[in-house]
């Protein structure tokens, strides 16, 4: 834990991609101080259980207290009642004690002896007590220390997670990422949520786990479009213009429909990439083989988590569709 919590310190890195890395390492961190966490409540609800077994020896050892204090009582009761003067413990110490005399000697004497004994088990139990308190009380300030701290580490992480994802959402919206009119960020670009959508069938993932791309009316999965706001702008930066999309993120409706009109050239409903959020086909230059706009894609997409897939050159070919691969975009 401390491990986390005393590593790097953030510093924001200025563009999506180390944003959106950074993002995902707080991401991280956070679900291993949370899990860190829970580990720790188990252990302390265990140590709960051995604090409880504690506190019930130490009732049962006050129990036994009572008990050993009784012949304590019994003796002072025998020598009330029998004082040394009148009768009392003074025939003992003659040489007329009748039998009866004699049997009360004894009944004294054993009783001395179980006095003595109560004395000494009493003074060893009063210390087990003593030591059993402690223990207690150890235990659960122990366990109340140990869970405070990590809750605050956790809280720390998850504090410093929210400010580098409130971060890349300002890039994301000064990029032109919006939802409506008065421009709030899309929630669904966080990318701690892209490992959530991937929950969801094909085709079947809710608009809410989706991220809008610059090009109005496409969406993502939210690290694929974090990846493609970057990669476009690259883009931009290479030709002037933002890229042309013509799909992204298809439903299960859509592709039933593009199946049936374009036989041959969609994947079988439930089994495209774009039904993940995972896949875009492009326009404006790069649907074209061979074309600038094409072998600039071809040299620089990787280095974004885009790529082209083998089968797209030949089975059917189509120039124009590219995937996001989150494990390659995840190595560089």
């Amino acid at each position: 834990m401390d491990r986390l919590v005393q590593g790097r310190q953030w510093q924001d890195p200025g563009n999506l991609r180390e944003l959106r890395k950074e993002a995902e390492r707080s991401a991280k961190e956070l679900e291993e101080a949370t899990k860190a966490l829970e580990k720790r409540r188990s252990t302390i609800a265990a140590s709960e259980k051995e604090l409880k077994s504690k506190l019930t020896a130490l009732q049962e050892l006050e129990r036994r207290l009572a008990v050993m204090r009784q012949p304590v009582s019994q003796m002072v009761e025998l020598l009330y009642e029998q004082p040394i003067a009148g009768g009392g413990v003074f025939p003992f110490m003659t040489e007329g004690a009748d039998q009866r005399t004699l049997r009360a000697l004894t009944d004294a004497t054993q009783i001395v002896a179980v006095r003595q004994q109560a004395v000494e088990q009493t003074s060893t139990l009063y210390k087990e007590a003593e030591r059993l308190a402690a223990e207690a009380q150890e235990l659960r300030a122990g366990n109340l220390l140990a869970e405070a701290q990590m809750a605050a580490e956790v809280d720390t992480l998850r504090q410093r997670s929210d400010k580098i994802v409130k971060s890349l959402t300002a890039a994301l919206v000064k990029l032109g990422i919006k939802i409506d009119k008065v421009g709030r960020a899309a929630l669904g670009c966080d990318p701690l949520r892209a490992a959530t959508a991937g929950d969801y069938p094909n085709g079947l993932i809710p608009k809410g786990m989706l991220c809008p791309l610059q090009q109005k009316g496409f969406s993502l999965r939210a690290d694929a479009t974090i990846a493609f706001v970057s990669l476009n702008e690259a883009y931009r930066k290479r030709f002037g213009k933002p890229m042309c999309v013509t799909d992204a993120y298809r439903n299960l409706a859509e592709q039933q429909s593009i199946y049936y009109r374009r036989p041959g050239f969609a994947a079988v409903p439930g089994r495209s990439n774009h039904g993940l959020g995972l896949a875009v086909d492009l326009c404006g230059g790069v649907e074209r083989a061979g074309s600038a706009e094409f072998v600039w894609m071809e040299k620089n997409s990787k280095k974004y988590g885009w790529f082209h897939p083998s089968w797209a050159y030949s089975s059917p070919f189509e120039p124009w569709h590219w995937e996001y691969d989150p494990k390659m975009d995840s190595l560089l």
